[in-house]
């Protein structure tokens, strides 16, 4: 089931190639919590619907809450997605430039067999790589001192 979900991921993220925008377009509104380096190889894309898998094996393992839930946004290896209604949410662009940087680290495979189990053994909200994002990014809501936010994801995974 990874394979065809890494597959299918590979499959979006090469569809909506050409609206993806590098996140340098935040520099100055990360700065110091992620470098340049890593923005020039983070992209977005602005969406109307969220796209999300939707196999007869994600919902019979038990994600269709998951699948089902109205997302503002969803990151997929280093490109994520916001809708339009949230595309100007710098908290949430925040947010899920943790999962890039988690993404890069437990590698695409990695990831997503992380990230199913964290679903089913805990749920979202309550998911470690999603708090570990959450906390992030209200830390960053709360202009809380600026650290290298690359390294602390890598030494926390």
């Amino acid at each position: 089931m990874y394979e065809k979900i890494e597959e299918w991921i590979c499959q979006v993220n090469a569809s909506y190639e050409n609206m993806r925008r590098p996140c340098t377009v935040f520099q100055k509104h990360f700065n110091d919590f992620y470098s340049h380096s890593f923005l020039e190889t983070a992209y977005f894309v602005v969406v109307d619907k969220i796209p999300k898998p939707d196999f007869p094996e994600l919902r019979e393992a038990g994600l269709g809450a998951f699948i089902d839930m109205d997302a503002k946004g969803i990151t997929y290896d280093d490109t994520y997605y916001v809708t339009k209604r949230a595309a100007h949410e710098l908290r949430l662009h925040f947010h899920e430039l943790v999962h890039v940087i988690q993404w890069q680290e437990l590698t695409p495979q990695g990831f997503i067999a992380r990230y199913i189990q964290e679903m089913q053994t805990y749920g979202y909200d309550d998911a470690p790589l999603e708090r570990m994002a959450y906390a992030l990014d209200a830390h960053y809501q709360a202009s809380g001192q600026k650290f290298s936010v690359e390294q602390f994801v890598r030494k926390s995974l």
